[in-house]
Protein backbone atom coordinates (compact mmCIF):
# COMPACT_ATOMS: atom_id res chain seq x y z
CA UNK A 1 0.00 0.00 0.00
CA UNK A 2 1.50 3.53 -1.07
CA UNK A 3 2.36 5.68 2.06
CA UNK A 4 2.04 8.84 -0.24
CA UNK A 5 -0.10 11.64 2.10
CA UNK A 6 -3.54 11.69 0.94
CA UNK A 7 -5.24 15.36 0.53
CA UNK A 8 -8.17 15.28 2.08
CA UNK A 9 -11.40 17.74 2.28
CA UNK A 10 -13.78 17.55 5.15
CA UNK A 11 -17.39 19.11 4.23
CA UNK A 12 -19.33 19.98 7.16
CA UNK A 13 -21.81 21.58 8.45
CA UNK A 14 -20.98 21.23 12.06
CA UNK A 15 -17.86 22.25 13.25
CA UNK A 16 -16.73 24.05 16.94
CA UNK A 17 -16.40 27.79 16.43
CA UNK A 18 -15.78 30.15 19.25
CA UNK A 19 -19.16 31.18 20.09
CA UNK A 20 -19.86 27.20 20.30
CA UNK A 21 -16.80 25.43 21.20
CA UNK A 22 -18.21 21.92 21.65
CA UNK A 23 -20.73 22.50 17.77
CA UNK A 24 -19.49 18.99 15.80
CA UNK A 25 -16.50 18.72 18.21
CA UNK A 26 -16.86 14.81 16.84
CA UNK A 27 -16.12 16.17 13.52
CA UNK A 28 -13.17 18.27 14.72
CA UNK A 29 -11.69 14.99 16.84
CA UNK A 30 -11.65 13.01 13.53
CA UNK A 31 -9.96 15.57 11.68
CA UNK A 32 -7.49 15.76 15.08
CA UNK A 33 -6.64 12.20 14.98
CA UNK A 34 -6.62 11.85 10.76
CA UNK A 35 -3.81 14.33 10.80
CA UNK A 36 -1.92 13.04 13.77
CA UNK A 37 -1.24 9.93 11.52
CA UNK A 38 0.89 12.10 9.52
CA UNK A 39 -0.41 10.09 6.03
CA UNK A 40 -2.94 13.21 5.50
CA UNK A 41 -3.37 16.43 4.71
CA UNK A 42 -6.97 17.26 5.68
CA UNK A 43 -8.59 20.63 5.27
CA UNK A 44 -11.96 21.91 6.37
CA UNK A 45 -14.72 23.47 4.53
CA UNK A 46 -17.52 24.32 7.07
CA UNK A 47 -20.93 26.48 7.80
CA UNK A 48 -23.13 27.12 10.47
CA UNK A 49 -26.75 26.96 8.93
CA UNK A 50 -28.54 26.48 11.69
CA UNK A 51 -31.99 28.70 11.71
CA UNK A 52 -30.08 30.07 8.77
CA UNK A 53 -31.12 27.05 5.58
CA UNK A 54 -30.32 29.31 3.11
CA UNK A 55 -26.62 29.53 4.05
CA UNK A 56 -26.08 26.08 2.78
CA UNK A 57 -26.58 27.50 -1.10
CA UNK A 58 -24.20 30.00 -0.33
CA UNK A 59 -21.84 27.08 1.04
CA UNK A 60 -22.37 25.37 -2.33
CA UNK A 61 -21.40 28.34 -4.33
CA UNK A 62 -18.36 29.03 -2.71
CA UNK A 63 -17.21 25.52 -2.68
CA UNK A 64 -18.23 25.46 -6.29
CA UNK A 65 -15.94 28.73 -7.28
CA UNK A 66 -13.25 27.28 -4.44
CA UNK A 67 -9.82 25.47 -6.16
CA UNK A 68 -9.78 22.12 -4.47
CA UNK A 69 -6.29 20.52 -4.46
CA UNK A 70 -7.69 17.02 -2.65
CA UNK A 71 -7.50 13.09 -3.66
CA UNK A 72 -10.78 12.78 -1.17
CA UNK A 73 -13.86 14.77 -0.69
CA UNK A 74 -15.63 13.64 2.87
CA UNK A 75 -18.96 15.02 3.87
CA UNK A 76 -20.29 14.59 7.51
CA UNK A 77 -24.52 14.37 7.34
CA UNK A 78 -26.02 14.53 4.15
CA UNK A 79 -27.25 17.74 3.84
CA UNK A 80 -23.46 18.48 4.01
CA UNK A 81 -23.17 15.95 1.33
CA UNK A 82 -25.68 18.27 -1.08
CA UNK A 83 -23.08 21.32 -0.46
CA UNK A 84 -20.06 18.97 -1.19
CA UNK A 85 -21.70 18.05 -4.93
CA UNK A 86 -20.19 21.40 -5.82
CA UNK A 87 -16.67 20.28 -5.44
CA UNK A 88 -15.29 18.61 -9.16
CA UNK A 89 -16.61 15.57 -10.18
CA UNK A 90 -13.53 13.88 -10.18
CA UNK A 91 -12.47 13.77 -6.68
CA UNK A 92 -14.05 10.37 -4.76
CA UNK A 93 -16.64 11.65 -2.41
CA UNK A 94 -17.50 9.83 0.68
CA UNK A 95 -20.62 10.50 3.02
CA UNK A 96 -21.01 9.64 6.55
CA UNK A 97 -24.16 10.08 7.74
CA UNK A 98 -25.06 10.15 11.35
CA UNK A 99 -28.73 10.01 11.89
CA UNK A 100 -30.99 12.17 11.00
CA UNK A 101 -29.90 12.39 7.45
CA UNK A 102 -31.61 8.53 7.18
CA UNK A 103 -34.72 9.37 9.12
CA UNK A 104 -36.38 12.67 8.72
CA UNK A 105 -38.29 12.74 6.01
CA UNK A 106 -37.12 15.47 3.81
CA UNK A 107 -33.48 15.41 4.86
CA UNK A 108 -33.61 11.89 3.70
CA UNK A 109 -34.39 12.09 0.58
CA UNK A 110 -32.03 14.46 -0.04
CA UNK A 111 -28.85 12.83 1.37
CA UNK A 112 -30.12 9.16 -0.99
CA UNK A 113 -29.15 11.66 -4.14
CA UNK A 114 -26.16 12.16 -2.76
CA UNK A 115 -25.78 8.73 -1.89
CA UNK A 116 -25.73 7.88 -5.49
CA UNK A 117 -23.01 9.61 -6.32
CA UNK A 118 -21.15 9.28 -3.60
CA UNK A 119 -17.85 6.67 -4.54
CA UNK A 120 -18.78 5.41 -0.71
CA UNK A 121 -20.92 6.01 2.28
CA UNK A 122 -19.93 4.95 5.71
CA UNK A 123 -22.48 5.05 8.55
CA UNK A 124 -21.37 5.57 12.41
CA UNK A 125 -23.26 2.49 13.81
CA UNK A 126 -24.68 -1.21 12.42
CA UNK A 127 -28.02 0.12 13.77
CA UNK A 128 -27.73 3.27 11.74
CA UNK A 129 -26.61 0.74 8.59
CA UNK A 130 -29.44 -1.17 8.55
CA UNK A 131 -31.75 1.64 9.06
CA UNK A 132 -30.43 3.67 5.76
CA UNK A 133 -32.43 3.31 2.79
CA UNK A 134 -29.73 2.88 0.54
CA UNK A 135 -26.38 1.13 0.21
CA UNK A 136 -23.94 1.79 3.03
CA UNK A 137 -20.10 0.83 2.35
CA UNK A 138 -18.24 0.83 5.90
CA UNK A 139 -19.38 1.36 9.34
CA UNK A 140 -16.82 3.38 10.73
CA UNK A 141 -17.50 5.23 14.27
CA UNK A 142 -17.11 9.06 15.33
CA UNK A 143 -14.23 7.86 17.53
CA UNK A 144 -13.83 8.98 21.10
CA UNK A 145 -10.71 10.63 22.19
CA UNK A 146 -9.77 8.20 24.93
CA UNK A 147 -7.06 10.56 26.27
CA UNK A 148 -10.10 13.24 27.16
CA UNK A 149 -12.36 10.47 28.25
CA UNK A 150 -10.56 8.11 31.43
CA UNK A 151 -11.66 7.42 34.58
CA UNK A 152 -11.20 9.84 37.93
CA UNK A 153 -12.02 9.37 41.23
CA UNK A 154 -15.60 9.97 41.46
CA UNK A 155 -14.69 11.96 44.98
CA UNK A 156 -12.76 14.00 42.79
CA UNK A 157 -14.41 14.36 39.77
CA UNK A 158 -17.54 16.02 41.98
CA UNK A 159 -14.80 18.80 43.86
CA UNK A 160 -13.95 19.75 40.81
CA UNK A 161 -17.52 20.56 39.74
CA UNK A 162 -18.21 22.24 42.90
CA UNK A 163 -20.60 19.10 44.39
CA UNK A 164 -18.93 18.52 47.46
CA UNK A 165 -22.51 19.26 49.20
CA UNK A 166 -23.61 15.91 47.25
CA UNK A 167 -20.43 13.72 47.33
CA UNK A 168 -22.48 10.69 49.24
CA UNK A 169 -25.65 11.34 47.29
CA UNK A 170 -26.14 8.77 44.30
CA UNK A 171 -26.01 10.77 41.25
CA UNK A 172 -27.60 9.50 38.08
CA UNK A 173 -26.47 11.74 34.46
CA UNK A 174 -28.85 11.91 31.60
CA UNK A 175 -26.18 13.40 28.54
CA UNK A 176 -28.39 15.30 26.49
CA UNK A 177 -30.74 18.41 26.05
CA UNK A 178 -33.99 17.14 27.95
CA UNK A 179 -35.96 19.02 25.67
CA UNK A 180 -35.39 17.20 22.43
CA UNK A 181 -38.71 14.63 22.51
CA UNK A 182 -36.80 11.81 20.71
CA UNK A 183 -34.28 11.82 24.36
CA UNK A 184 -37.58 11.07 26.36
CA UNK A 185 -36.48 12.83 29.21
CA UNK A 186 -39.74 12.16 31.06
CA UNK A 187 -38.74 8.33 31.18
CA UNK A 188 -35.58 8.91 32.56
CA UNK A 189 -37.65 11.56 34.85
CA UNK A 190 -39.97 8.81 36.16
CA UNK A 191 -37.04 6.20 36.01
CA UNK A 192 -35.63 8.37 38.97
CA UNK A 193 -38.75 9.29 40.70
CA UNK A 194 -40.03 5.87 40.86
CA UNK A 195 -36.66 5.33 43.15
CA UNK A 196 -37.05 8.32 45.05
CA UNK A 197 -40.08 7.42 46.21
CA UNK A 198 -38.85 4.12 47.69
CA UNK A 199 -36.90 6.38 49.67
CA UNK A 200 -33.41 6.36 47.61
CA UNK A 201 -31.16 9.24 48.12
CA UNK A 202 -30.57 9.61 44.42
CA UNK A 203 -30.55 13.32 41.65
CA UNK A 204 -31.32 13.08 38.25
CA UNK A 205 -28.92 15.99 36.40
CA UNK A 206 -29.68 16.48 32.48
CA UNK A 207 -26.26 17.36 31.76
CA UNK A 208 -26.00 19.03 27.54
CA UNK A 209 -24.43 22.53 26.39
CA UNK A 210 -21.57 21.89 28.79
CA UNK A 211 -17.83 23.14 27.65
CA UNK A 212 -16.47 20.36 26.31
CA UNK A 213 -13.44 20.09 29.33
CA UNK A 214 -16.26 19.30 31.86
CA UNK A 215 -18.45 16.37 30.19
CA UNK A 216 -15.44 13.96 31.38
CA UNK A 217 -16.04 15.56 34.89
CA UNK A 218 -19.46 14.84 35.05
CA UNK A 219 -19.59 11.30 33.59
CA UNK A 220 -16.51 10.84 36.59
CA UNK A 221 -19.21 12.06 38.79
CA UNK A 222 -21.99 9.79 37.81
CA UNK A 223 -23.35 6.43 39.45
CA UNK A 224 -24.68 5.57 36.78
CA UNK A 225 -25.50 7.50 33.18
CA UNK A 226 -29.33 6.89 31.66
CA UNK A 227 -30.01 6.94 28.26
CA UNK A 228 -33.41 6.50 27.17
CA UNK A 229 -33.21 7.91 23.32
CA UNK A 230 -36.13 6.85 20.71
CA UNK A 231 -33.02 7.16 18.22
CA UNK A 232 -29.48 7.44 18.12
CA UNK A 233 -26.95 7.29 14.64
CA UNK A 234 -24.34 6.69 17.13
CA UNK A 235 -24.58 7.02 21.04
CA UNK A 236 -21.40 9.16 21.65
CA UNK A 237 -22.44 9.61 25.32
CA UNK A 238 -22.91 5.82 25.50
CA UNK A 239 -19.26 5.40 24.58
CA UNK A 240 -17.49 7.91 26.76
CA UNK A 241 -19.19 7.27 29.87
CA UNK A 242 -17.83 3.66 29.19
CA UNK A 243 -14.63 5.08 28.49
CA UNK A 244 -14.63 6.37 32.04
CA UNK A 245 -15.82 3.06 33.60
CA UNK A 246 -18.93 4.35 33.93
CA UNK A 247 -22.23 2.47 34.33
CA UNK A 248 -24.71 2.74 31.43
CA UNK A 249 -28.16 1.48 31.27
CA UNK A 250 -29.78 2.48 27.56
CA UNK A 251 -32.22 1.94 25.25
CA UNK A 252 -31.12 -0.58 22.31
CA UNK A 253 -30.06 2.64 19.96
CA UNK A 254 -26.95 3.34 18.03
CA UNK A 255 -24.34 1.37 18.91
CA UNK A 256 -25.59 0.68 22.18
CA UNK A 257 -26.64 -3.11 22.02
CA UNK A 258 -23.01 -3.82 20.75
CA UNK A 259 -20.91 -2.47 23.47
CA UNK A 260 -23.08 -2.86 26.41
CA UNK A 261 -23.90 -7.15 25.82
CA UNK A 262 -22.53 -8.94 28.65
CA UNK A 263 -21.20 -5.74 30.34
CA UNK A 264 -22.04 -6.42 33.88
CA UNK A 265 -23.34 -3.06 35.43
CA UNK A 266 -24.79 -2.06 32.11
CA UNK A 267 -28.21 -2.51 30.72
CA UNK A 268 -29.50 -2.48 27.25
CA UNK A 269 -33.09 -2.99 26.23
CA UNK A 270 -36.56 -1.03 25.99
CA UNK A 271 -37.26 0.87 28.63
CA UNK A 272 -39.40 -0.58 31.26
CA UNK A 273 -39.43 1.71 34.31
CA UNK A 274 -39.96 -2.09 36.80
CA UNK A 275 -36.76 -3.34 34.95
CA UNK A 276 -34.99 -0.46 34.88
CA UNK A 277 -35.34 0.81 38.29
CA UNK A 278 -34.53 -2.50 39.42
CA UNK A 279 -31.37 -2.38 37.57
CA UNK A 280 -30.40 1.10 38.80
CA UNK A 281 -31.24 0.70 42.46
CA UNK A 282 -29.10 -2.52 42.04
CA UNK A 283 -25.97 0.02 40.48
CA UNK A 284 -26.79 2.27 43.17
CA UNK A 285 -26.64 -0.10 46.13
CA UNK A 286 -23.01 -1.18 45.05
CA UNK A 287 -21.48 2.44 46.31
CA UNK A 288 -18.49 3.65 43.98
CA UNK A 289 -18.92 0.84 41.74
CA UNK A 290 -17.03 0.66 38.66
CA UNK A 291 -17.63 -1.34 35.22
CA UNK A 292 -14.89 -2.73 32.69
CA UNK A 293 -15.62 -0.13 29.90
CA UNK A 294 -13.24 1.39 29.10
CA UNK A 295 -11.92 -2.32 27.16
CA UNK A 296 -14.82 -1.68 25.41
CA UNK A 297 -14.51 1.88 24.60
CA UNK A 298 -11.04 1.35 23.01
CA UNK A 299 -12.73 -0.43 20.08
CA UNK A 300 -14.15 2.84 19.20
CA UNK A 301 -10.87 5.13 19.74
CA UNK A 302 -9.94 8.04 17.44
CA UNK A 303 -7.11 5.89 16.10
CA UNK A 304 -9.07 3.15 14.93
CA UNK A 305 -11.55 5.70 13.26
CA UNK A 306 -8.79 7.54 11.41
CA UNK A 307 -7.16 3.94 10.19
CA UNK A 308 -9.86 2.55 9.12
CA UNK A 309 -10.46 6.09 7.46
CA UNK A 310 -7.64 5.88 5.98
CA UNK A 311 -8.45 2.58 4.53
CA UNK A 312 -11.43 3.94 2.92
CA UNK A 313 -9.46 6.54 1.13
CA UNK A 314 -6.60 4.24 0.19
CA UNK A 315 -9.30 1.82 -1.38
CA UNK A 316 -10.75 4.78 -3.54
CA UNK A 317 -7.84 5.82 -4.34
CA UNK A 318 -6.44 2.85 -5.88
CA UNK A 319 -10.00 2.58 -7.92
CA UNK A 320 -9.28 6.02 -9.30
CA UNK A 321 -6.01 5.70 -11.12
CA UNK A 322 -6.58 1.99 -11.99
Amino acid sequence: MTTERLRVLIVANMYPSPSRPSYGVFVADQVAALRATGEADVEVFHWDARRRPWRYALAALELALTRVDADVVHAHYGLSGVVALAAPRRIPLVLTVHGRDCHHAVVKRLTGLVARRAAAVVAVSDDLARRCPFPVTAVIPPGVDLEQFRPLPRREARARLGLDGAADRRLVIFPADPRRPEKRFADARALVDRLVAGECDVELRAVHGRPRAEMPLWLNAADAVVITSQREGYGLACVEALACDVPVLSTPVGVAPALLAGLDGCLCAPFDAVRWGAHLETVLARGDARIAGRAVAETQSLAETARRTLQLYRGLQTAVTR
